[in-house]
């Protein structure tokens, strides 16, 4: 199976504007042969947290909002990221995943928020997965992926290809992003596909660099530093299981 990691330069607080971006290159990584594709953190909005507590019209209302109904029509699985209501007063930053059928697969929230992310949203409580083919997929939202035991729990229950959508910036964000990442491949046997911010994203400037590294920790396909586009690499169950012997 082939796999696609996104970056993009968001258009802040702009939800039809980034859906738009969203199903662009969507489009781009279906043409290359990819079954899915995993888009960045707060995907549709761009990282603005002051206009996201805010307004709660930037907000999705749930997997069958009718604003993601586009994202949902690109004809390739799908991994957005969103600020999603909940019953409670403060909303989620969720990762929705959709099928190439456009059904809703599953949707994850992010457990471990960031800083000033505390404010505004509240924590998840319940992990992300799902399976697509016969390959098993974790999810993760940035920060996450400082916390071992996020990725640990995921490969003890088979996922093999485990998500990211994040926001990496310059500066000590470029060290994290290709330190983190290919250490959990490494340390769990999994395949790792990085989505990132390229450009202004909220109060910092997005390093680009999406990619997707092997459960050897070895780089299989990685973006430039600016460009909005998407990288692929195959994700196959021979290689996982040869990981795993």
């Amino acid at each position: 199976m082939k796999i696609a990691a996104a970056q993009l330069t968001c258009i802040p607080a702009d939800l039809s504007a980034n859906a738009a971006q969203t199903v662009a290159l969507a489009a781009e990584a279906r043409e290359q042969g990819a079954e899915l594709v995993v888009f960045p953190e707060f995907t549709l909005t761009g990282y603005e947290l002051a206009a996201l507590a805010a307004d709660p019209g930037l907000w999705v209302e749930g997997a069958d909002d009718p604003r993601m109904d586009p994202v949902r029509s690109a004809g390739i699985a799908v991994a957005v990221n969103v600020a999603l209501r909940t019953a409670g007063p403060r909303p989620v930053i969720a990762t929705m995943v959709y099928g190439a059928d456009g059904g809703h697969v599953t949707t994850y929230a992010k457990q471990h928020l960031y800083q000033h992310e505390q404010d505004v949203f509240t924590a998840g409580g319940s992990e992300g997965r799902f399976t697509l083919g016969d390959i098993r997929f974790s999810l993760s939202i940035c920060y996450d992926n400082h916390v071992p035991q996020l990725a640990a729990r995921a490969a003890a229950d088979g996922c093999r290809v485990h998500l990211a959508s994040s926001l990496y910036g310059t500066g000590d964000g470029m060290r994290e992003r290709a330190t983190i990442h290919p250490r959990i491949a490494r340390d769990h046997g999994m395949y790792v596909a990085l989505a990132n911010h390229t450009g202004r994203a909220g109060p910092w400037t997005g390093c680009g660099r999406a990619a997707l590294w092997s459960p050897d920790g070895t780089v299989l396909a990685e973006a430039d530093e600016r460009t909005p586009s998407v990288v692929t690499a195959e994700v196959t169950a021979a290689a996982t299981a040869a990981v795993d012997a």
